[in-house]
C-alpha cells in the first residue's frame, strides 16, 4: 500500500512564484472547487485526493496504483489548467515533483515540518496543511489512508517545533521591526502614524493589534485602504495629501509607500514634530527609503530601516538552516514508523468486519441452531448463559486483533 502514495507538486523550488497559480485549480467558490476535485478523482480513478494549494506551492496528494508516468502528468494538469502552454508541457518534467512510496511521504512531513518552505521554520503551513485535510475529508475526498499520512506527518512537525530551534529568530522583515519596535519600550498609548496602507503595512498594523496599541492614525493615497486598515485597529484615517496639515503629533512614525522619493521630508518632519523635540521612534519599510537622510542625521530619532532588517533576516533565515539536520533526523524516525502504522491500518480495516460476524454466529446458535435447547431454560439460567456468551464473544473479538497487532509489531 506505501507505493500506492503518490504526490504531484509545483513548488517555489521548480518555478517563479507567479508560475505556480497555473498548476492551481480555479474556482469561484468551494462548491465549484469541490466539484472540480471530484471530478479529478473520478477521471484518474484516484482512491484518495488531498488538495493543497499556498502562496508558494501546490501539492495534489492522492492514493492510486496507477505509475506516474508522463502520459499521467501531462493528463492531470491538462485537465487543471486547459490554457497550459505547449511549451510548459514540454518542460513539466522539470516543472513538476512527481513523487511515490516513501519519497512521497517523506515530502509530505519535509512540508509538515516546514523544511521545504520558502521560508524555514514557519509553523503556517502546518495550518494550511490541517485546514486542507479536514476540507478534504469532510468532502469525502480523502480518506483513511490519506488520514493516517496526515496524522504521521503532524505528529512529525510538532516533534520537529518542540525539540529543534528551527522556528526561533524571526525571519519576517515586519515581525523583526515589530519586535525592535518593542525593544523601545514605546507606551501602548503611544501615537503611531502608519504612513501607507498596503500589505506590508497592513501586517505591520496585525502586528500593532496583536501588542494592544491603541492610538494608531493611517495615512495613504487612497482613502478607501487607509480607512481598512484604521478600522481594524479602531484609529483614524486620511489621505496622503493631509500629512503636512496634521497637527496632532506623533511618537511613532511606519512608512512603507510605494513612492521611489522621498515622502518624509526635513520640512515635512518638522511640521508633523509640532515643536515636540522628545526622542521619536521611527521605521522605514520602503523600497527604496521613504525618509529623506536628512531626517535620521539631524533629528533625535530611534531608526529602524529595512537594510538592517533585512540583514538580520538573512542571519536568522542561516541560523534555521543549520537546524534542519536536526529536524531531518526526527523526521527519519517518523519515516520508519509509518510502514507497520500502515500494515495496523490494513490489518483493522481487514478485520473490522469481525465482531459483526461473531456476533451473526452468536445470535444464530441462540436463535436457530439451540433453539429449542434455549427455551427450555428457566429465566436465571437463561440470563447466566447469555452472560457467558457475551463474554466469550468479547474475547473471541480481542484475542485476534492482540494477536494481528502483535504480529505486525514484530515483522
Amino acid at each position: 500500500m506505501l507505493a500506492n502514495y503518490k504526490i504531484l507538486t509545483v513548488t517555489h523550488k521548480s518555478t517563479n512564484l507567479k508560475s505556480i497559480g497555473d498548476f492551481v485549480i480555479k474556482a469561484a467558490d468551494e462548491a465549484e472547487l469541490k466539484s472540480r476535485l471530484e471530478a479529478i478523482k473520478s477521471q484518474f480513478q484516484l482512491d484518495e485526493l488531498l488538495y493543497l494549494p499556498t502562496c508558494n506551492r501546490v501539492m495534489y496528494l492522492f492514493t492510486t496504483s496507477r505509475p506516474l508516468d508522463q502520459r499521467f502528468i501531462s493528463s492531470f494538469f491538462k485537465h487543471i489548467n486547459p490554457n497550459l502552454s505547449d511549451t510548459t508541457f514540454g518542460h513539466i518534467d522539470e516543472i513538476v515533483d512527481a513523487l511515490e512510496g516513501a519519497a512521497a511521504l517523506e515530502h509530505l512531513l519535509d512540508v509538515a515540518a516546514s523544511v521545504d518552505s520558502l521560508v524555514i521554520g514557519e509553523r503556517q503551513i502546518l495550518r494550511q496543511l490541517r485546514e486542507a485535510f479536514e476540507q478534504c475529508w469532510q468532502w469525502s475526498l480523502a480518506g483513511h489512508f490519506i488520514r493516517l499520512a496526515y496524522q504521521q506527518a503532524v505528529a512529525a512537525a510538532k516533534a520537529v517545533y518542540s525539540n529543534t530551534r528551527i522556528g526561533e529568530k524571526p525571519v519576517s522583515i515586519v515581525s523583526l521591526a515589530i519586535q525592535k519596535l518593542l525593544k523601545t519600550k514605546l507606551s501602548k498609548s503611544a501615537r503611531i502614524l502608519l504612513i501607507g496602507a498596503g500589505q506590508t503595512n497592513q501586517l505591520v498594523g496585525k502586528f500593532l493589534l496583536k501588542h494592544a496599541f491603541t492610538n494608531v492614525v493611517v495615512f495613504n493615497r487612497s482613502l478607501g485602504k487607509a480607512k481598512e486598515l484604521a478600522g481594524m485597529l479602531d484609529g483614524e484615517s486620511f489621505t496622503l495629501d493631509l500629512l503636512p496639515s496634521y497637527t496632532a503629533g506623533f511618537d511613532c512614525l511606519v512608512v512603507c509607500t510605494g513612492a521611489t522619493d522621498s515622502v518624509i521630508t526635513p520640512e515635512l518632519y518638522t511640521t508633523l514634530l509640532q515643536g515636540d523635540s522628545s526622542r521619536k521612534v521611527v521605521i522605514d519599510l520602503s523600497v527604496p527609503h521613504n525618509v529623506a537622510e536628512a531626517v535620521v542625521e539631524n533629528n533625535n530619532i530611534h531608526y529602524i530601516e529595512i537594510e538592517g532588517l533585512r540583514n538580520m533576516a538573512q542571519v536568522n533565515l542561516s541560523f534555521r538552516e543549520r537546524e534542519v539536520k536536526h529536524a531531518r533526523n526526527i523526521l527519519i524516525q517518523y519515516l520508519q514508523e509509518f510502514p507497520a502504522l500502515l500494515k495496523q491500518r490494513q490489518l483493522e480495516l481487514a478485520m473490522h468486519r469481525v465482531p459483526t460476524e461473531i456476533k451473526a454466529v452468536k445470535d444464530k446458535a441462540i436463535n436457530e441452531v439451540f433453539r429449542k435447547e434455549v427455551e427450555m431454560l428457566d429465566g436465571q439460567s437463561r440470563e447466566l448463559m447469555e452472560k457467558m456468551l457475551a463474554y466469550m464473544e468479547k474475547k473471541c473479538i480481542g484475542i485476534p486483533m492482540r494477536v494481528a497487532r502483535e504480529a505486525v509489531l514484530a515483522g
